[in-house]
């Protein structure tokens, strides 16, 4: 099985490979973390105290990871907490936010890969953030006497029927996963469709909304609005996490409202940091005063610039404590929706696009207490920004029950910790009791 797995994995890096090597050389992509990634480089962990490895994708794993590591050392600080992520932005800030914690890349889950790294890492505790089944990872923590873990779990329809094709294999894994926090019910039972044992599958609710910051004078966020330095009057209207092509129709939405709100700002966040370029030519070519996020703070900044471009990473976060208005982007595109939890845990009056898969729970919740408003096109989204502007009132309490919703929802973190106590507690023996062999791999 595991020679198997190798040559699929080697067969789909074969084919792969023009892709990489193109994004190596146009972005800068895979360049730093490719080798470590498919050797498993990982240097050796030298403490002997109990190793719980999180594990998250990319940023919205990164960030969800946050607040749980600070609650495991809070409630187990005997356990040394190692982070990794698997793309670059996802590394840069895991160690922007971990900067006293071991942070490592992932190794690609060939054999070899793995079981260096957990043979460098030695974790009594692999949790996995969302939804990241790998095999040979799996494999190789239970054979070291590991336990292991999926927090947050979420498993949309699209990947179910994914893994539905290659059930056999996934089942295998998931039956070697110790528990499951799921986010809801439906999540759950398409864990235990795909062959988790049903014992270890349980509903939490989701760790972002315990996450999410609810204090607009936060450290992050007051740093930000200085350097933003805007007229008191000024409204700023945020589009976070865009994709191709919301910038565009984030920017004509603006340039409808922008003669008669002359007070309204644009701040906009793009997803992927290698789309920064093209989103700069394209405000560019709109024609409104703008600048760069990397020019705030210089003295040569253009004040009255009416647009920015936020091109750095890891803190769109904050950027929502300084929104009066908010476009969460993925949801205009083909991306399935992003994180619209932090915009309103800040009570942001906020809308987005109707393709919202991947935060489908999330968002009934929203527009089910009128906290939220869905828009399908240009149109509807000048019409909602202009509603704010115009009824700032109403907008405010659409803001208000967004932020109440978040603060109801919190508690998953708790709930997620009280799941993992007993699996804790037994970290250092083997399945049948005895002390584990804390070199085996």
């Amino acid at each position: 099985m595991v020679v198997l797995r190798n040559v699929v994995y080697l067969a789909l890096l074969v084919l792969a490979l023009p892709l990489l090597l193109w994004r190596a050389a146009r972005t800068g992509k895979y360049r730093e973390t490719l080798w470590a990634r498919f050797w498993g480089l990982a240097v050796p962990r030298e403490s002997q105290a109990r190793c719980v490895w999180l594990h998250g994708v990319s940023v919205g794993e990164i960030n969800l990871i946050v607040p749980l590591v600070a609650a495991i050392e809070r409630r187990w600080p005997d356990c040394e907490c190692v982070i990794s992520a698997t793309t670059a932005t996802g590394l840069a800030l895991a160690r922007a936010r971990f900067p006293h914690h071991r942070v490592i890349v992932c190794p690609l889950d060939f054999s070899w890969a793995v079981r260096r790294v957990v043979r460098a890492i030695r974790p009594d505790l692999l949790l996995l953030a969302e939804l990241e089944v790998w095999p040979n990872l799996i494999d190789s923590v239970r054979a070291s006497g590991g336990r292991v873990g999926i927090v947050n779990g979420r498993l949309s329809e699209k990947s179910f029927r994914g893994y539905r094709r290659i059930r056999p294999l996934v089942a295998r894994s998931l039956r070697r996963i110790d528990v499951i926090a799921a986010q809801n019910e439906d999540y759950a039972e398409r864990f235990r469709r795909l062959g988790a044992r049903p014992a270890s599958v349980h509903v939490t609710g989701s760790i972002k909304f315990d996450g999410a910051v609810t204090d607009r004078d936060n450290p992050a966020t007051a740093a930000l609005r200085s350097l933003l330095d805007l007229p008191a009057d000024a409204s700023v209207l945020l589009a976070g996490s865009t994709q191709e092509p919301e910038e565009a129709i984030v920017l004509e939405a603006f340039a409808r409202l922008a003669e008669s709100h002359r007070q309204l700002r644009l701040v906009i966040v793009p997803r992927h940091p290698e789309r920064f370029a093209a989103v700069a030519e394209t405000i560019a070519h709109s024609g409104h005063r703008w600048c760069r996020r990397s020019a705030l703070g210089d003295v040569a900044f253009d004040r009255t610039a009416r647009v920015l471009l936020v091109d750095t990473v890891g803190e769109l976060s904050a950027w929502w404590g300084v929104a009066d208005v908010g476009f969460v982007g993925g949801s205009l595109g083909s991306r399935g929706g992003q994180n619209m939890i932090e915009p309103a845990g800040y009570g942001v009056p906020i809308c987005f696009g109707p393709n919202t898969r991947n935060f489908r729970d999330v968002v009934m919740l929203l527009t089910g207490a009128d906290a939220a408003c869905v828009v399908h096109n240009v149109d509807e989204l000048a019409a909602f920004v202009e509603w704010t502007l115009s009824d700032a009132t109403a907008a405010a309490s659409m803001g208000r029950r967004a932020a109440e919703l978040v603060r109801q929802q919190a508690g998953a973190l708790g709930r997620t910790l009280d799941l993992l106590e007993p699996v804790v507690a037994r970290l250092g023996t083997t399945d049948l009791g005895r002390p584990r062999d804390r070199q085996a791999a």
